[in-house]
Protein backbone atom coordinates (compact mmCIF):
# COMPACT_ATOMS: atom_id res chain seq x y z
CA UNK A 1 0.00 0.00 0.00
CA UNK A 2 0.97 3.16 -1.36
CA UNK A 3 1.81 6.14 1.64
CA UNK A 4 -0.50 8.07 0.74
CA UNK A 5 -2.98 5.70 0.64
CA UNK A 6 -1.78 4.73 4.09
CA UNK A 7 -2.42 8.44 5.22
CA UNK A 8 -5.51 8.63 3.46
CA UNK A 9 -6.70 5.35 5.20
CA UNK A 10 -5.75 6.33 8.68
CA UNK A 11 -7.59 9.79 8.75
CA UNK A 12 -10.50 8.09 7.29
CA UNK A 13 -10.78 5.68 9.38
CA UNK A 14 -10.29 7.77 12.62
CA UNK A 15 -12.79 10.26 11.52
CA UNK A 16 -15.44 7.22 11.17
CA UNK A 17 -14.38 6.45 14.48
CA UNK A 18 -14.53 9.65 16.31
CA UNK A 19 -17.23 11.00 14.22
CA UNK A 20 -19.45 13.76 16.58
CA UNK A 21 -17.53 12.81 20.07
CA UNK A 22 -16.07 15.04 21.96
CA UNK A 23 -14.43 12.33 24.40
CA UNK A 24 -10.65 13.74 24.31
CA UNK A 25 -9.82 10.27 25.60
CA UNK A 26 -11.73 8.17 23.52
CA UNK A 27 -10.20 10.11 20.46
CA UNK A 28 -6.74 9.53 21.66
CA UNK A 29 -7.23 6.13 22.01
CA UNK A 30 -8.99 5.74 18.41
CA UNK A 31 -5.37 7.45 17.29
CA UNK A 32 -2.94 5.66 19.19
CA UNK A 33 -4.77 2.40 17.83
CA UNK A 34 -4.93 3.85 14.40
CA UNK A 35 -1.41 5.49 14.63
CA UNK A 36 0.79 2.32 15.18
CA UNK A 37 3.52 3.58 13.53
CA UNK A 38 5.64 4.28 16.67
CA UNK A 39 9.19 5.01 17.72
CA UNK A 40 11.06 5.66 20.90
CA UNK A 41 13.26 8.68 19.63
CA UNK A 42 11.28 11.18 17.40
CA UNK A 43 13.09 12.48 14.41
CA UNK A 44 13.34 16.24 14.48
CA UNK A 45 10.82 17.72 11.62
CA UNK A 46 8.97 14.86 12.20
CA UNK A 47 5.18 15.24 13.68
CA UNK A 48 4.34 13.02 16.56
CA UNK A 49 1.22 12.65 19.26
CA UNK A 50 1.66 10.65 22.45
CA UNK A 51 0.85 10.10 26.20
CA UNK A 52 2.85 12.82 28.28
CA UNK A 53 2.86 12.84 32.23
CA UNK A 54 5.37 15.41 33.48
CA UNK A 55 6.77 14.72 37.12
CA UNK A 56 6.99 18.01 38.01
CA UNK A 57 3.67 19.29 40.37
CA UNK A 58 1.95 22.67 40.36
CA UNK A 59 1.72 22.46 36.16
CA UNK A 60 -0.57 23.19 33.38
CA UNK A 61 0.23 20.42 30.56
CA UNK A 62 -1.26 18.84 27.69
CA UNK A 63 -1.95 14.89 28.02
CA UNK A 64 -2.03 14.16 24.76
CA UNK A 65 0.47 16.27 22.82
CA UNK A 66 0.30 16.85 19.08
CA UNK A 67 3.96 18.01 18.14
CA UNK A 68 6.53 18.92 15.16
CA UNK A 69 10.12 18.07 16.91
CA UNK A 70 12.59 20.59 16.40
CA UNK A 71 15.24 19.54 18.65
CA UNK A 72 16.27 16.86 20.32
CA UNK A 73 18.23 16.36 23.76
CA UNK A 74 20.02 13.97 25.97
CA UNK A 75 17.33 14.65 28.09
CA UNK A 76 14.62 15.03 25.88
CA UNK A 77 13.46 16.79 22.94
CA UNK A 78 11.34 20.24 22.11
CA UNK A 79 8.92 20.51 19.67
CA UNK A 80 5.77 22.86 18.30
CA UNK A 81 2.65 22.03 20.25
CA UNK A 82 0.11 22.46 17.94
CA UNK A 83 -2.65 22.45 20.68
CA UNK A 84 -0.66 25.37 22.84
CA UNK A 85 0.73 26.85 19.21
CA UNK A 86 3.94 26.94 21.29
CA UNK A 87 7.41 25.50 21.66
CA UNK A 88 7.24 22.94 24.28
CA UNK A 89 10.04 20.79 26.43
CA UNK A 90 9.22 16.52 26.49
CA UNK A 91 11.57 14.65 29.08
CA UNK A 92 12.13 11.00 27.87
CA UNK A 93 10.61 9.38 30.99
CA UNK A 94 7.69 11.37 31.05
CA UNK A 95 6.59 10.18 27.85
CA UNK A 96 4.02 7.41 29.05
CA UNK A 97 4.84 4.28 25.92
CA UNK A 98 6.41 5.58 22.40
CA UNK A 99 5.90 8.15 20.06
CA UNK A 100 2.94 7.45 17.46
CA UNK A 101 4.28 9.02 14.30
CA UNK A 102 1.73 11.07 12.02
CA UNK A 103 2.54 11.83 8.33
CA UNK A 104 2.41 15.24 6.90
CA UNK A 105 -0.92 14.53 4.67
CA UNK A 106 -2.60 13.50 8.33
CA UNK A 107 -1.11 16.80 10.26
CA UNK A 108 -4.00 19.02 8.74
CA UNK A 109 -6.75 16.69 10.00
CA UNK A 110 -5.15 15.94 13.38
CA UNK A 111 -4.28 19.45 13.74
CA UNK A 112 -8.22 20.35 13.53
CA UNK A 113 -8.89 17.33 15.80
CA UNK A 114 -9.70 18.87 19.36
CA UNK A 115 -7.92 16.16 21.31
CA UNK A 116 -5.77 17.88 23.96
CA UNK A 117 -6.12 16.71 27.28
CA UNK A 118 -4.88 20.28 29.53
CA UNK A 119 -4.44 18.88 33.03
CA UNK A 120 -3.17 20.86 35.94
CA UNK A 121 -1.32 18.22 37.81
Amino acid sequence: MALESLDLDRTLQLKDKVLNSNDNDFIMENIIELFSEQEFIPDVGQYYTFIYSPKTLNIVYDQYPLVAVTSIYSWGFRGINYHWRQSRQYAWNEVVGRLHLVHPKEIGYLRELSYEKIVNK
